[in-house]
């Protein structure tokens, strides 16, 4: 018995067809070879895609072009301030909504363990448009526990329907005790937006920036025929017919203006102490004091003063000696302070005798006097 097993594994082993010949063994092997292959591609390439996005999040910025040993051609242009040659840019570039967070001080305060988070506004500009909103957003958020999203989110007004998730995702991170704010003009003319508002918070501060309507008018217009051409005269779009007679109320430079309507719906909602109303005028005057209400407002100490401004001439507006992000100074962009047509003095004087009206019944509101011609 033994020899005839011991006959049979040695037959085996000296067949000429050995296992893996067959057609079924073979099948397998190429099969779990081709495995083998994928997965170990499959592997590799993940791991080389992860090594690249890594390289890339360590790597610096690129430097700027050099044009004949100068810095890149669309730099900003230089001008001399307090005997230092300085380069004057916009504040904020026009497209970025989010702010920046990797700030020194946010760097430093995350290596402490202390992560900033976004929050709703608690405080809004609301408008008034072309009345110095972006003005007033940019000198109160030099206040370190002031923050700020850099754009017009257009929540309450547009993007109502997205949700306050939405909305929270577009505020700039902060810490404890910082406060959270947004600036879209558009606010304050719009219906829906007073109880939506309260809806989110009825305890909302709530900042209103007002000129002389008939110059807040002129210059809204300079802005529209600005982006587009061939636009009609102010005078034939301010009337009906263009006859300086009957004043165009639908027309928006022209509704806009009319304060005290507006206001009256934004009282159904809030009680007058919650609102503070910046003057315009002063606003480009004496920046610091109109500021310095601002910060009473909002229960901050007087931190951003005189020393933070410079006036430029050429603008004809206040700018700063540094801002939130540069100790460099900086004034507003290009669209602000642009030239104003010259207005019949005749649609002048009959605007001003259209707003008298509404300019008495909203000094006596605000219980402020804005000393409007």
């Amino acid at each position: 018995m033994l020899k005839k097993v011991q006959w049979k594994k040695e037959e085996m082993l000296l067949s000429p067809n050995p296992w893996w010949t067959s057609t079924v063994n073979r099948t397998i092997i190429c099969i779990l070879i081709v495995c083998i292959v994928y997965f170990s591609y499959t592997f590799n390439t993940c791991l080389v895609s992860s090594i690249n996005r890594a390289l890339r999040r360590e790597s610096p910025p690129p430097a700027p072009k050099e044009t004949d040993g100068t810095t890149s051609t669309t730099e900003a242009p230089e001008m001399r301030i307090l005997g230092s040659i300085v380069r004057v840019v916009p504040l904020i570039p026009g497209s970025e909504c989010n702010e920046s967070e990797s700030f020194p001080k946010y760097r430093f305060l995350q290596t402490q363990g202390i992560i900033p988070t976004r929050q709703l506004p608690d405080t809004l500009i609301i408008g008034v448009k072309k009345s110095g909103t972006r003005a007033l957003l940019e000198f109160i958020r030099l206040h370190p526990d002031v923050r700020a999203a850099g754009c017009e989110v257009h929540f309450f007004d547009r993007h109502y329907n997205k949700g306050l998730h939405w909305y929270r995702h577009h505020m700039p991170p902060t810490i404890e005790g910082q406060i959270t704010m947004e600036k879209t003009p558009s606010y304050f003319i719009t219906k829906e937006v007073p109880q939506r508002v309260h809806h989110m918070n009825p305890n909302m501060r709530l900042l209103i920036v007002v000129r002389d309507p008939v110059t807040r008018a002129i210059s809204d217009y300079t802005q529209a025929a600005s982006k587009k051409k061939g636009m009609k005269r102010f005078e034939e779009l301010a009337f009906v017919n263009g006859s300086l007679g009957v004043v165009d109320t639908k027309w928006a430079p022209v509704k806009i203006g009319v304060y005290s309507k507006h206001l009256e719906r934004w009282l159904q909602y809030f009680p007058l102490s919650q609102f503070l109303f910046v003057s315009g005028e002063r606003l480009i005057e004496d920046p610091a004091a109109e500021i310095g209400r601002v910060q009473d407002f909002l229960g901050l100490k007087r931190v951003v003063t005189e020393k933070h401004f410079y006036f430029n001439a050429t603008k004809g507006f206040p700018c700063l000696l540094k801002s939130e992000s540069s100790s460099s100074p900086h004034c507003l962009g290009k669209t602000k302070g642009r030239n104003h047509p010259v207005i019949e003095p005749n649609a002048i004087a009959r605007l001003r005798e259209f707003y008298r009206p509404f300019n008495v019944k909203f000094y006596q509101i605000t219980g402020i006097n804005f000393g409007w011609p």
